[in-house]
């Protein structure tokens, strides 16, 4: 590139128009007479007087020489603008990068709004924890068995009965005209029975009688026929006449056989109508008492000593087949039914230990019972109370209960957080030293029990952890603890 000095020598200046044009190029200014000097572009002239620009003409005229046109200025000075301005630019990514690989902050947590814990090695009890209700082990539920009205109650909620205690009568008009109607009717039958016996055993007499007759007519044809034979031997009497007493003995023989058959099978007969009468009578009275005995049952009982638990009904109201009437239970003889989480429940099963805290007191037990089936996400189990009931325990009354599954030996363990999942990897904040501060640190989180959980690994004995929900600061690796 030449100097700036050359440049400016080398251009040629165009002759100037004559004094009589007066025309002065746009491009051009009038300049002095005076050779031209070498000058930096920076280098301003004062523009010169109408006095000056006089002679200016005059030395163009003459053939003098002027100042030259400066090119390509413009164009360096936008070639500078841009180089600035990639600086710039490159300036400014440069420093953001750099405040992108600067850390933010750690934030500040309050020391009293944390739960610590530390980490300890021993033993630890697995359990589950589920809510529920105390219940009665043993309940009445007494039912209406036909359709009737009330017509006296008793016995009201909250009161003690024993088993033949009246609680409600009911009213059925139907029913006891049944009742009264089978009871004369079985008492018409008896009575027929009794007449019918009577007329058989007369009846009886009367061929007992005519057994008696044929008897005495035997006997004597029985004597005149002996006679006869007698008297034939001794040529006394003809042939003839002891043939006829033969016939005539032969015909009472018959007939006494006859009536003797006649008497057995009317001994026979005179049984199967007695029998007959008989059947129809146990008919008919167990008919009688099984209407006395369902119309007893309008007259409702307790059934079992216990206590009202429930008696909505009103005098007069009607109730129908299957309506629940009362409910009698044992207050104390209670048992817990508690709803255990599906999740948690797999592993219990029966007999294991269990602590019910009914808020007045802890009371040990065991598992009787699991459902079988699952419902809204949780199971059912029973568990019967194995210590006395504490004071003021009442059915329905809401209780905790806490189901024992195993004990563990020699295990590293903490706290439960509330986010942790057994046999599931997580993170916790492990506290400083010196307190002022914890850096989140990834655990693997073993077996699990409602307070505590095993830890695997990232943990050791002695660290100090935060439990207590920390999902504020999820995005930071480190907090500071005032």
């Amino acid at each position: 590139m030449k100097p700036m000095s050359s440049i400016f020598n080398s251009v040629k200046v165009d002759t100037l128009p004559s004094p009589a044009t007066k025309h002065v190029p746009v491009n051009q200014a009038p300049v002095n007479q005076t050779p031209p000097t070498h000058q930096t572009p920076a280098t301003k002239q004062t523009p010169p007087t109408n006095q000056a620009m006089e002679p200016t003409w005059l030395g163009s005229m003459a053939g003098g020489s002027m100042d030259v046109k400066r090119e390509g200025v413009a164009k360096k000075k936008m070639i500078r603008r841009v180089i600035y301005t990639l600086l710039a630019t490159a300036a400014l990514a440069v420093a953001g990068w750099r405040i992108s690989l600067l850390k933010p902050a750690a934030p500040q947590v309050e020391s009293a709004t944390i739960w610590p814990d530390t980490v300890k090695r021993g033993p630890m009890v697995r359990d589950v924890r589920g809510t529920g209700t105390l219940i009665p082990e043993d309940i009445q539920w007494i039912q209406a068995a036909f359709d009737s009205q009330v017509h006296k109650i008793l016995a009201r909620s909250g009161d003690d009965v024993r088993p033949e205690s009246v609680l409600l009568v009911l009213a059925n008009p139907q029913m006891e005209a049944e009742v009264v109607d089978y009871q004369w009717q079985t008492k018409q039958a008896e009575a027929n029975l009794v007449d019918l016996r009577v007329r058989l055993q007369s009846q009886a007499f009367d061929q007992q009688a005519v057994v008696s007759t044929s008897q005495g007519e035997l006997k004597q044809a029985e004597i005149n026929k002996d006679k006869e034979e007698q008297l034939f031997k001794a040529q006394l009497e003809p042939e003839m006449n002891v043939r006829l007493t033969e016939a005539k003995w032969e015909q009472a023989r018959s007939k006494h056989s006859m009536e003797q058959q006649k008497l057995g099978i009317m001994k026979d007969s005179a049984q199967a109508q007695i029998d007959a009468q008989q059947v129809q009578v146990e008919k008919l009275r167990a008919t009688y008492v099984l209407k006395k005995k369902l119309y007893e049952e309008l007259t409702i009982r307790a059934g079992i000593s216990g206590r009202m638990q429930e008696m909505t009904l009103q005098i007069g109201q009607r109730v129908k087949p299957g309506d629940i009437l009362a409910k009698v239970a044992q207050p104390w003889k209670l048992m817990a039914r508690l709803q255990i989480p599906e999740t948690q429940a797999k592993e219990i099963v029966m007999g294991l230990p269990v602590e019910i805290d009914t808020r007045n007191g802890v009371i040990k037990g065991h598992v009787m019972r699991i459902d079988a089936s699952i419902v809204n996400g949780t199971r059912t189990i029973d568990c019967k109370l194995d210590e006395a009931l504490p004071k003021g325990a009442v059915p329905d009354q809401s209780v905790e209960g806490t189901v024992q599954l195993e004990k563990l030996n020699d295990v590293l363990y903490v706290g439960r957080p509330i986010f942790a999942q057994p046999n599931s990897p997580g993170t916790l904040f492990r506290i400083d030293p010196d307190g002022k501060g914890a850096e989140r640190v990834a655990v693997k989180f073993g077996r699990a029990s409602v307070n505590a959980i095993e830890v695997q690994d990232g943990l050791k004995l002695g660290d100090r952890v935060i439990l207590s929900d920390m999902a504020a600061q999820d995005q930071y690796q480190r907090v500071k603890l005032n």
